[in-house]
């Protein structure tokens, strides 16, 4: 096993450019990192620092989150998206406190096991967090390798295990530098060999990257499409949850009626929040954040 061509030049490129995130300080705990790559998830960095900061101020270690109702977790959650995402968070606070002494663990089967902590998430902490060598793919990840190796602009809609294999083969041998690579390609990936305008002028391996070379040929695959938002049932979600974010107790259902004019389309984002866990019905009529 050799450190690949592309080691030098790309942790090179990321001493001198890497953003000075919190999560990537020398202090940031495991349970710090954990929290920012359930934030990470689907969401940007500019909106999750604020709410990043916001519940590790209040919740420093999984036992003080753990502690909580788990409406709590929702009600912080703030307006990221995907509240689901807190839950999960929640639910592996208790985890980490029952099952690990309230250490988030460092073996990546034990990550795994953790609700709503996928390969990717487990494989980022352990990375991360304890400097253990796993491959971890993203979005940034696989759309550099998909260029520079591959030779295609985008990767596949859903991960390949060609992928993973290639990602595999380009760690590095020590697992620290291999942690480091992991960090140092996702942020190429977000800064320099973005989806829709590349900076290839400033990227480190722009002279050994495939598909530049080849004349950067087009995506040959069914069109991307961007997300839709306004007006879909994830809006309407967003706006009931938001009530009862912002109440101190219960709400009568009249509260929650007066966000949303569609019936149909209220009625039916309510039912899949109270499926979800996120909106408790009370026998009363009114509606709770879960306790």
């Amino acid at each position: 096993m050799h450190e690949s061509r592309y080691t030098e030049p790309v942790l090179s490129w990321y001493a001198a450019n890497a953003r000075d995130l919190p999560w990537r300080r020398p202090d940031a705990s495991p349970w710090a990192v954990l929290v920012s790559e359930i934030m990470l998830q689907q969401t940007p960095v500019v909106r999750v620092l604020p709410s990043y900061e916001a519940w590790l101020a209040r919740w420093p270690v999984p036992a003080a989150l753990a502690a909580e109702p788990p409406g709590e977790a929702v009600r912080a959650w703030g307006r990221l998206g995907y509240p689901r995402r807190a839950l999960n968070l929640h639910a592996s606070a208790r985890a980490i406190v029952d099952r690990h002494g309230g250490v988030v663990p460092a073996d990546y089967d034990e990550l795994r096991a953790l609700p709503g902590v996928g390969a990717y998430t487990a494989a980022a902490v352990a990375s991360f967090a304890y400097r253990r060598r796993h491959a971890v793919l993203d979005t940034n990840v696989r759309r550099v390798l998909a260029r520079v190796v591959t030779g295609v602009q985008y990767p596949p809609k859903a991960q390949t295990t060609a992928e993973v294999r290639l990602a595999e083969e380009l760690l590095p041998p020590d697992p620290p530098v291999a942690a480091l690579w992991s960090v140092a390609v996702m942020e190429l990936g977000a800064l320099v060999c973005t989806a829709r305008a590349p900076r290839c002028a400033d990227c480190p391996l722009s002279g050994d990257c495939t598909w530049r070379l080849a004349g950067k040929p087009a995506y040959d695959g069914p069109a991307r499409k961007g997300q839709t938002y306004a007006g879909t049932d994830r809006q309407c979600r967003g706006r009931l949850l938001a009530v009862l974010r912002h109440s101190s107790g219960p709400v009568e259902k009249a509260a929650l009626d007066d966000v949303w004019d569609d019936t149909l389309q209220r009625e039916r984002s309510l039912a899949t929040l109270i499926e979800d866990g996120l909106v408790d019905p009370l026998d009363d009529g009114r509606y709770a954040l879960p306790g």
